[in-house]
């Protein structure tokens, strides 16, 4: 006889082995874009190169707001599971594209063209994935342990970066020479996104819809709707572009372009950047779940304020050691440090999001509003701090990321603590 919450445990499962699947397929490009930046692009300054690959990068977070828009509506028009399985399909689809696309060599400026088209179909994708996941995940768990369960968004979506950082060192230290990864080896884990996403397409296909969503099956009223989302919910929207703005910063701050600022500014090797991010990124993935847990304890708006307290006073100083650091170990412990600070708001922002809407429009609110933030924020992050190093200024970015999470200390500060006041409760 299965367990009464085997069911629970099941879907939570799958909702986040996707999600994994889904965050590896977008991280590899930042991951082995060390090696394929000068592929795609004319011979030059390594920076400069650096520099398009993350243009591109931010690129893909324009989509990202379109793809909340459209799986958030498709999500609680037609089920959170039907959204989920559609943003799979495309993300696979995105990461064939660059793996078969031609050196700027072979085909001139058509490589970047392609790559850019890619990444914009994977930002469709991932925009889509964050709003129906944190719904999904939210929506599933026992009122008690929501904090706790929707935190395995973020351990997957962090285990997203982890695949990919694992298949680098392996691919670094067992199969291929560093020339042989520069030449055509940075596009075998594309291949594996692509073949990981079509076998997480078998289990969507097969997970149970969320309750919350089969019990507005019957309500009339319109579902998915960004003018009944405006209209009708204008604070949440504005609360959840306020939280997620310093939050996304920072994440994007200390994951995605450390590994390049360990390399480009501390002067690290590709592989001793690659190995001290992989082992930072498995310690945080295991923060999450912890931090999810005390937020069950104790409420959301503690947790959010001390990040976003932390968070001012120490970026600047946290930034500067590090790019002084003289040895590995000294850059990981300040690295490790800026995570368990940035953990206070990645562990709980899926659960707050979903606290602040009802069911008939809550994929959309949460996905939606997020997915523009982050373009702004978080898919400019890199671009804008080598533009700052570029121009020989590069301690500017650490106080644009400062003052980004002030302003959302200021949201933490006002806001209503969504644990005591959740619309998940009325579900």
């Amino acid at each position: 006889m299965k367990h009464p919450d085997s069911w629970r445990i099941k879907a939570i499962l799958t909702g986040s082995a996707g999600n994994m699947v889904e965050w590896y397929d977008w991280y590899i490009y930042s991951t082995f874009s060390l090696y394929f930046a000068p592929v795609f692009f004319p011979k030059g300054n390594y920076t400069a190169q650096l520099l398009n690959t993350a243009a591109i990068f931010a690129v893909g977070f324009l989509m990202r707001p379109i793809g909340g828009w459209m799986f958030g509506r498709i999500a609680d028009k037609q089920g959170r599971k039907t959204a989920m399985t559609l943003s799979v399909m495309l993300m696979s689809l995105g990461s064939v594209l660059i793996a078969i696309t031609p050196s700027y060599e072979a085909i001139g400026v058509a490589a970047p063209v392609l790559l850019t088209l890619a990444r914009l179909l994977q930002g469709l994708s991932v925009g889509g994935e964050y709003g129906t996941s944190a719904t999904y995940l939210s929506e599933v768990a026992t009122p008690d342990f929501r904090g706790f369960y929707s935190s395995f968004q973020y351990v997957t979506l962090i285990g997203g970066q982890l695949l990919a950082l694992g298949v680098q060192l392996i691919l670094q230290k067992m199969f291929l020479t560093p020339e042989q990864l520069h030449s055509w080896g940075w596009r075998i884990p594309f291949w594996i996104g692509a073949l990981l996403a079509f076998s997480v397409l078998y289990l969507r296909r097969n997970m149970k819809e969320s309750a919350a969503f089969e019990q507005e099956k019957t309500n009339k009223k319109e579902k998915g709707s960004l003018k009944v989302l405006f209209q009708e919910h204008p604070k949440a929207v504005l609360t959840v572009v306020g939280l997620t703005m310093g939050g996304t910063l920072a994440f994007y701050t200390y994951t995605t372009y450390m590994q390049k600022f360990l390399v480009n500014t501390v002067k690290m090797s590709i592989e001793s950047a690659t190995t001290l991010t992989f082992f930072l990124m498995l310690i945080y993935a295991c923060l999450q779940p912890l931090i999810g847990w005390l937020s069950d304890k104790i409420g959301r708006k503690p947790i959010l304020i001390s990040f976003g307290v932390l968070g001012t006073l120490l970026t600047v100083p946290i930034l500067t050691a590090i790019s002084k650091a003289d040895s590995s170990w000294t850059a990981f412990w300040l690295i490790l440090a800026a995570l368990v600070i940035v953990s206070g708001y990645t562990a709980i922002n899926a659960v707050v999001k979903a606290e602040l809407f009802p069911a008939e429009i809550r994929a959309l609110g949460v996905g939606f509003p997020y997915a523009l933030t982050v373009a702004l924020f978080g898919g400019t992050a890199e671009p804008i701090a080598l533009f700052f190093k570029q121009q020989g200024h590069e301690s500017g970015y650490y106080w644009y990321v400062t003052i980004c999470i002030f302003i959302s200390l200021l949201v933490y500060i006002t806001a209503r603590d969504t644990k005591k006041h959740s619309l998940l409760d009325k579900d």
